[in-house]
């Protein structure tokens, strides 16, 4: 005899088991949107971002000081880093348009850094600069083959990101840009995510219905693809360079029988 006993299985009216509820369909998935930062890449190791700018303004910083300063730059408000504790209030009307406007979103970050006092001459609109070159960011270990495998599968892909500057040179060097059908940034479509708006449009340049896209990204604003009818993958947090679980975008893709 077993040392508990099983509990009773529901039975009908007339007796009989009743049988296991069904196990729901997976809604199809047609088309994916990827988020950039924090989901398709992360920025570079933050003491590596302040000695690489400060070398472009011919200054080199032992890494001791580099890491006080970096941790300082942080603080302040690092684009594609975690977002300020404060904004001065000279600074509050670009902040609030960083996303809609290019010259808005360097200006927010540049003066963000300028609030630091580095001793480094033009090292704020340097550390902005590497914002725009591909060694300022890091593609996470999944990224390329995630989008190979979308590729391969014919199931299309938009970039769809809250930014202020074009991503596609950072794309065009990684030797990425063929397997994206469509980037939908927010300063060019004047649409910031939660906005269903920005989500819409991304389906739109792709030819398929809001409700067979899947939304894959990092933070509650890409979660607002609900709102738009998408399904939504959020991400856990994950290193730079380290696979950041998108193979599941993949597998949710793949889940129709494609």
């Amino acid at each position: 005899m077993p040392d508990h006993a099983e509990p009773p299985k529901p039975r009908t009216s007339n007796g009989a088991a009743e049988p296991a509820p069904a196990t729901p369909p997976r809604r199809p998935v047609d088309a994916v949107l990827f988020d950039f930062h924090g989901t398709l890449a992360q920025v570079e190791e933050p003491v590596a971002w302040v000695q690489a700018a400060a070398a472009a303004c011919g200054t080199t910083l032992d890494r001791t000081r580099a890491t006080a300063l970096a941790d300082r730059l942080v603080m302040a408000g690092r684009a594609g880093g975690p977002l300020p504790t404060r904004v001065p209030p000279h600074l509050a009307e670009v902040w609030a348009e960083r996303d809609l406007y290019g010259p808005a979103h360097r200006a927010a970050f540049v003066g963000l850094a300028d609030t630091v006092d580095s001793g480094v001459s033009g090292l704020a609109e340097a550390l902005y600069d590497r914002l725009l070159v591909p060694d300022g960011w890091v593609p996470y270990a999944d990224t390329e083959a995630t989008l190979r495998a979308l590729r391969a599968a014919k199931v299309p892909v938009a970039v769809v990101s809250n930014i202020g500057f074009d991503l596609r040179p950072l794309f065009d060097a990684w030797q990425l840009t063929d397997l994206v059908d469509a980037f939908v940034l927010s300063y060019e479509v004047g649409r910031c995510k939660p906005d269903p708006a920005i989500f819409y449009r991304a389906c739109g340049l792709l030819g398929v219905d809001s409700e067979r896209a899947l939304m894959v990204g990092d933070t509650p604003a890409d979660a607002g693809a609900v709102s738009a009818g998408c399904a939504v993958l959020v991400l856990p947090a994950a290193e730079a360079g380290r696979a950041n679980g998108l193979t599941a975008a993949v597998d949710l893709a793949l889940a129709n029988g494609r």
